[in-house]
C-alpha cells in the first residue's frame, strides 16, 4: 500500500476535493504546513510520496525521508523548493502538469476585460448612485482588434492564446523554446523577439516560471519599449517584474496600466504605491485557484503517483 503525505495550508474541506482522487489502496495523510518540522520528519520516515501545497519543505525534513520516490507539487510554480537539494537526495520533483492552466488563463482574460471595461469602478459607481459617472464611450476598450503579446507559451500561455484569438486579437509570443509549427498554426500565433513584442503589443501578458533568467525580466528598459496605451498583465510571479520600475512607469504614464495577480511581496505593504493607483487592477494571487481546479489537479497528481508506483517515469518532472 503506497503511503502518501500531503502537507498543505488548505482548509480540510478543500484539501479533500483533491485527495478524494486517490486510489482506494493508497494511505493518504493530510497535515498542516504549519506542523513542526520534527513532526513532519516522523510522518515522512516511511512515506513513498510527498504532495506539497504550497511547495515549501525544510531540508532537514527531506533528509529524514529515505523512501520518497517523488515530490508532487499541487501548483505549477516551483520557485520556493530547493531543487538542487532534491537532486542531491535523488528525489524527483513534479509540478501539476498544467492542471491549473485553464484557471489561470481564464483569470488572465478576466483581468484584461476587468481593466479594459473598468468593471470595479463601474460596479462601485452603480452601487453609489453615480450611474453615468464614467464615459465608457471614451474610456473603455475591446480586446477585438488589439495586438496581445504573450511572454511564455507554455501550458498557460497556449490557453491564453486560444482565448484571445476567440476574442479577435492578433497574438504574438516570445519564448526561449519555439512552439512546434503545428501548434503555432493551430493557435494562430506568431513568434517574435521580446523587443518586437513589447513594441507592437497593446497588452503584454506574462506566463513564465520564476528563476534566475526571469527574475526582473520586465524592468525599466522593457517598460520603455511598450506603447503608451499598453496594459501589462502578470499572473505568474511578482518578481518577474521590477516593481519599482513599474510604479515609476505607471506614475509617469509611460504605459497605460497594469493588471496584477502577483506582487514582489505578498501581501503587499500598506504603503505600496500600486494600492493607490487608479490605473492598476489587483487580485490576491488567486488566478489558479478555483473550486473546479482541485479535481483536475487531484486526477493528475494521483495518476502521476500511480505511474511511479508502477515503475514508470513521472510526468511534468522539473528537478
Amino acid at each position: 500500500m503506497p503511503k502518501v503525505v500531503f502537507f498543505t495550508n488548505l482548509a480540510a474541506e478543500t484539501a479533500a476535493l483533491l485527495t478524494r482522487h486517490a486510489p482506494a489502496d493508497y494511505a493518504v495523510t493530510t497535515a498542516a504546513t504549519s506542523l513542526p518540522d520534527a513532526e513532519k520528519a516522523k510522518l515522512l520516515a516511511d512515506t513513498d510520496f510527498l504532495i506539497l501545497f504550497p511547495g515549501v519543505i525544510a531540508a532537514e525534513v527531506l533528509a529524514a525521508a529515505p523512501r520518497l520516490k517523488l515530490i508532487q507539487l499541487v501548483s505549477a510554480g516551483f520557485d520556493q523548493l530547493d531543487l538542487k537539494l532534491c537532486r542531491q537526495l535523488g528525489i524527483p520533483v513534479a509540478n501539476n502538469g498544467g492542471a491549473n492552466s485553464t484557471d489561470v488563463a481564464e483569470h488572465t482574460l478576466a483581468l484584461i476585460l476587468g481593466w479594459y471595461r473598468r468593471m470595479v469602478e463601474m460596479d462601485a459607481n452603480v452601487r453609489q448612485g453615480a450611474w453615468s459617472a464614467i464615459d465608457s464611450g471614451m474610456t473603455t476598450y475591446t480586446i477585438h482588434g488589439k495586438t496581445v503579446g504573450i511572454v511564455g507559451l507554455g501550458n498557460i500561455g497556449r490557453k491564453v492564446a486560444a482565448l484571445l484569438r476567440a476574442f479577435g486579437a492578433e497574438v504574438l509570443y516570445t519564448d526561449a523554446f519555439p512552439a512546434p509549427p503545428a501548434v503555432e498554426q493551430a493557435l494562430g500565433v506568431t513568434r517574435v523577439t521580446m523587443e518586437e513584442l513589447l513594441n507592437r503589443s497593446d497588452v503584454v501578458t506574462l506566463h513564465v516560471p520564476l528563476n534566475a533568467q526571469t527574475h526582473g525580466l520586465i524592468g525599466a528598459g522593457e517598460l520603455g519599449l511598450m506603447k503608451p496605451n499598453a496594459l501589462l498583465v502578470n499572473t505568474c510571479r511578482g518578481p518577474v517584474v521590477d516593481e519599482a520600475a513599474l510604479i515609476d512607469a505607471l506614475g509617469r504614464g509611460q504605459i497605460a496600466g497594469a493588471a496584477l495577480d502577483v506582487l514582489e511581496k505578498e501581501p503587499p505593504a500598506a504603503g505600496n504605491a500600486l494600492l493607490s493607483m487608479a490605473n492598476v487592477l489587483l487580485s490576491p494571487h488567486i488566478a489558479g485557484v478555483t473550486k473546479d481546479t482541485w479535481a483536475r489537479r487531484g486526477v493528475f497528481i494521483f495518476d502521476n503517483l500511480q505511474r511511479v508506483a508502477q515503475g514508470q517515469p513521472a510526468l511534468a518532472v522539473i528537478g
